[in-house]
């Protein structure tokens, strides 16, 4: 294939719970270091969920976060590092033909129940409602504050797609660049979800929120006693390039794309269908012309919900039966569900693995549901397994929305 038409990640920033960095998210991963502790939400008390701690100033000032969104501080802050990290020499850029596309799951909540208590601590006096609502609330504002920060002038849009926002993000991408309508872009996901409290009583009143003592196993993807999923934040933004032009400034190449895809349960607002799952695994792998053996890792969404675990389990029983050398393993025991940033995330760490030969574990199962028991299920120690090629990425949403990402193993 021309190298125009391979699309390859070259800089990777990301906050997360545990970690601030691609190394320090990945040692996290390694070591079962939790990223989740309790917190308190408006009205609810103490949850457990899981927050970033990341330094909002570093690439923007106080008054322009004062203008803008939480969300928008995170998708600068990984913007940035991302940018950094790919090593591009930023000022020789043509920003016309940079594209900036973000997944996410909501936007606008947070400022929204914020303008509404204080009306309510004040005699509803509406004159307090914020003149900066409106460009705070608007769905494209994480995506636009990053063009702002960054002068960015080609195109920049937000894709609102539940759960499965981060891969979403990276795909739309990938295809813009194929489409040469950018010649770099910057992708992938970012949440603001634990900043409002309606997200909590929402999965409260689904029975679907997790509790625990120990905020650090709260979250319990696959286990016997999971009760539901931890709410957390976060954002991972890479830096997408064709392989010609990384090659032509002697890039570092974390990663090549070479498969996706995107489809529709057609099914239930909430509850999966394994079915559509694995045709979406099976139409990536097609894409990327692969056989099922080849994909090394496979990191599930893995959400911590009966429903949602077991319908995943089953699909990955039946999409990966004839392969006995994938690994499975999951990221949301260690740092929750970072909502829309999740996909984005939690490829982010497994990339690491094309270098250590690792997979990371996932973390929480102490009493392995028998519904979720797989072949190779990687939980709780890391597990060494040589020369991985191929990994790929499941991240699936509400209204049934799926999406799977393969990246390879770049290789001169």
């Amino acid at each position: 294939m021309d190298d125009t038409q391979r699309i390859v990640m070259t800089g990777i920033g990301l906050t997360a719970p545990n970690g601030n960095s691609l190394d320090e998210f990945r040692q996290s991963l390694l070591n079962c270091k939790s990223g989740v502790t309790h917190t308190e939400i408006r009205y609810m008390g103490k949850q457990a969920a899981g927050l970033c701690d990341f330094d909002e100033f570093k690439f923007q000032s106080k008054k322009i976060r004062r203008r803008g969104t939480r969300a928008g501080s995170i998708s600068i802050y990984c913007s940035n590092e991302a940018i950094k990290d790919s090593g591009i020499n930023w000022e020789s850029v043509d920003k016309s033909m940079v594209g900036v596309y973000l997944g996410i799951t909501e936007h606008g909540n947070v400022e929204t129940e914020n303008e509404i208590f204080e009306m309510h601590q004040n005699n509803l006096d509406w004159k307090l409602w914020s003149p900066h609502h409106n460009p705070r609330t608007v769905s494209n504002s994480p995506a636009g504050e990053v063009t702002l920060n960054l002068n960015i002038t080609g195109p920049h849009y937000t894709l609102g797609s539940a759960c499965a926002g981060g891969n979403v993000g990276i795909i739309q991408g990938v295809q813009q660049l194929l489409l040469g309508e950018v010649d770099l872009a910057l992708v992938g996901g970012i949440s603001e979800s634990p900043q409002t409290f309606g997200i909590f009583a929402a999965f409260a009143a689904q029975g679907a929120l997790a509790h625990h003592d120990d905020a650090t196993l709260a979250s319990r993807p696959l286990d016997k006693n999971r009760n539901g999923i931890v709410i957390s934040e976060g954002g991972c933004v890479y830096v997408l390039e064709r392989l010609s032009a990384a090659k032509a400034r002697n890039a570092k190449i974390y990663a090549e794309i070479v498969g996706y895809a995107i489809n529709s349960d057609a099914t239930d607002f909430v509850n999966p269908n394994s079915e559509r799952q694995v045709e979406c695994m099976h139409k990536a792998i097609k894409r990327a012309g692969l056989k099922i053996s080849d994909i090394d890792i496979v990191n599930m969404h893995a959400t911590g919900t009966g429903t949602g675990d077991i319908n995943e389990c089953r699909a990955v029983r039946e999409a990966f039966a004839d392969s006995d050398k994938t690994f499975i393993n999951f990221t949301k025991g260690h740092i929750g569900h970072c909502m829309g940033a999740a996909g984005a995330l939690e490829l982010a760490g497994n990339i690491p693995s094309f270098t250590d030969g690792i997979v990371h574990p996932g973390m929480n199962v102490t009493d392995l549901d028998s519904d979720c028991e797989l072949k190779n299920l990687v939980f709780n120690e890391p597990k060494f397994i040589g020369n991985v090629n191929y990994i790929l990425n499941n991240s699936f949403g509400m209204l049934g929305i799926n999406s799977a990402l393969i990246v390879k193993k770049y290789t001169v």
